[in-house]
């Protein structure tokens, strides 16, 4: 880190904001390290969206840059969703002086109880490329997030954060319980800490196949849950039209019956697919959470916030594959 660096991340630049410890010489500043005041009000109007991250940050953690950008995307959701799969992955990145939390949002940037964290000491590299926020992971992993704002001082500050510390078992981008903040494990849905429950990939699956639409609304995604419902109802209809003519013998409706059965399994294929990738997100199955302020009856205090270890990350990978 150079001296630069050090100095605009000191305690002297540390105040409190909303409550929230940051430091205004970088927030409040362009990449060059100008004081804007079209940016601190844009900084100021993100900060009042993150009231719940208080609890998330450790003592001497210093928020350095709040801002907006789009979740990791497939190759295949962008081609079968196109331009919409921007407006479903949505997410606030808070850069601190010791990590990237990464949150997934509603369509208003609206906290949806979903939070996850990525350590620059389980970097090998974090870098912008473009308006892109690119992350190499030290297990060997890489993800990509999408349209980040303010990249040219993000850019700039990254370009001068060390990636060293404490690192985490997993090595990568790893989700965190809204309830007690503690980490949470790979594909095991409910919080090793606090019992939380979390929405599943099994009951995303039922309710995905059974109901139309049923994926999207499961996973908290309305607007495009009524759009699969009508499509999916549409084609059932078709389908149902068509099986009629066909049993009523017209021979000519067979093949219009085969082709519109394998549109409608497609289309619900699509459905799971996408609900599979949002429930990785850890969302809560009580919409309503209240912040843990006590250890759990009969834990101790060195019980509460463990980080999980790596023979149980990999046994709950084992149970998922």
């Amino acid at each position: 880190m150079t001296q630069e660096m050090q100095n605009t991340m000191s305690s002297s630049s540390r105040q409190d904001v909303f409550n929230l410890p940051v430091n205004t010489d970088l927030m409040f500043t362009n990449h060059k390290n100008i004081y804007k005041q079209s940016i601190e009000k844009r900084q100021r109007k993100l900060l009042q969206k993150i009231s719940f991250i208080r609890p998330f940050l450790h003592e001497n953690e210093t928020i350095l840059c709040v801002t907006t950008g789009c979740s990791p995307a497939s190759l295949i959701e962008q081609f079968l969703t196109g331009w919409i799969i921007y407006s479903l992955k949505r997410s606030l990145f808070i850069f601190t002086n010791e990590r990237v939390f990464h949150i997934p949002t509603k369509y208003d940037i609206s906290y949806r109880n979903s939070i996850a964290q990525i350590l620059y000491a389980d970097c090998r590299s974090i870098i912008i490329k473009g308006r892109n926020l690119v992350a190499e992971y030290k297990n060997g992993k890489k993800e990509k997030f999408f349209y980040l704002a303010e990249n040219k001082k993000i850019k700039s500050m990254l370009q001068q954060m060390p990636l060293e510390g404490q690192t985490s078992p997993t090595l990568e981008r790893t989700h965190l319980c809204p309830r007690c903040t503690n980490t949470l494990i790979k594909d095991q849905y409910i919080c090793p800490t606090c019992s939380l429950d979390f929405k599943n990939k099994e009951q995303t699956r039922r309710i995905s196949v059974i109901y139309p639409g049923g994926g999207y609304f499961y996973t908290g995604h309305p607007l495009l849950g009524i759009a699969d419902a009508i499509t999916e109802t549409y084609l059932m209809v078709l389908v149902i039209t068509a099986s009629i003519a066909a049993i009523s013998g017209i021979a000519e409706n067979i093949p219009v019956v085969v082709l519109l059965g394998i549109i409608l399994a497609l289309e619900k294929v699509l459905t799971v697919y996408h609900s599979n990738h949002f429930i990785k997100e850890f969302i809560p199955k009580d919409r309503s959470i209240e912040m843990l302020t006590t250890i759990p009856e009969g834990q101790s205090p060195e019980q509460v916030a463990p980080e999980p270890k790596p023979e149980e990350i990999l046994s709950a990978s084992w149970r998922s594959s």
